[in-house]
């Protein structure tokens, strides 16, 4: 019965998120924590969820030919580095440091959600910079286990790179980040297997049925909303659960 839950839950999470083009990562690892499952499990289960869900997406960008394999050929090789990088270095950090860490990311998340326009502020394209923000992105993605498509994405195109052209990147090399970060953390993680099933399988469903689900009447702006008031209210739990 604990693992059907923890399925409904990330299954309902999956289906919210999937409708507004996002992964549900970011609120099932929290989610999982404050019912007891240990933080740094929570993350190498919802990184190996994350992994699941997001694979499909790379394999099909492939098979259109509509990725820009130039353009996304610096992501593709610093996030599968400094993700897995990260994640060790989550070893040697207090942990309530990295989970008021976390709680920033989900105010940062909740924010982009809720404000961000894709509409370019600067014009920085440089190959070298893709390089730099993998190797950051990368880091800190591995360090709080989450695949860092949040964090790239509006960075990308707040730097002047064409929107639709990130997402297909970001689509393409975030499963590769992820699953970098799992293998990272399972060399040190003690796997949870009906645990890591159950989450990757309601993410997997989830995700299925939210991008299938076009005649909600909701719009993906107004559930863009409503997952941000979701992840705002997760951050205030954590930071309370700190004091």
């Amino acid at each position: 019965m604990e693992y059907f839950i923890y399925f409904l839950i990330t299954l309902i999470l999956s289906v919210l998120f999937s409708m507004a083009g996002a992964g549900a990562g970011v609120a099932v690892i929290p989610v999982l924590h404050m019912m007891g499952v240990e933080f740094n499990l929570a993350k190498t289960v919802g990184l190996f969820g994350g992994f699941v869900t997001t694979f499909t997406s790379t394999l099909l960008n492939l098979k259109r030919k509509v990725l820009d394999i130039k353009f996304a050929l610096p992501l593709a090789v610093t996030l599968p580095i400094f993700s897995p990088i990260g994640a060790q270095l989550s070893k040697y950090i207090n942990e309530s440091l990295v989970k008021a860490l976390f709680a920033v990311f989900l105010i940062f998340s909740a924010s982009m959600m809720m404000f961000f326009k894709k509409k370019s502020k600067a014009r920085f394209q440089k190959w070298w910079i893709l390089a730099v923000l993998g190797i950051f992105v990368g880091t800190a993605a591995g360090l709080l286990g989450v695949g860092g498509g949040n964090m790239l994405l509006p960075l990308l195109v707040l730097l002047g790179f064409e929107p639709k052209k990130v997402a297909v990147a970001v689509s393409f090399v975030v499963p590769f980040s992820t699953i970098a970060s799992f293998l990272s953390y399972a060399s040190f993680v003690k796997i949870d297997y009906p645990l890591l099933f159950s989450v990757a399988l309601g993410a997997l469903i989830g995700a299925y049925i939210g991008n299938h689900m076009l005649h909600v009447k909701l719009s993906q702006e107004q559930i863009k909303k409503i997952i941000a008031l979701i992840l705002y209210a997760l951050a205030i739990k954590l930071f309370i659960s700190l004091l």
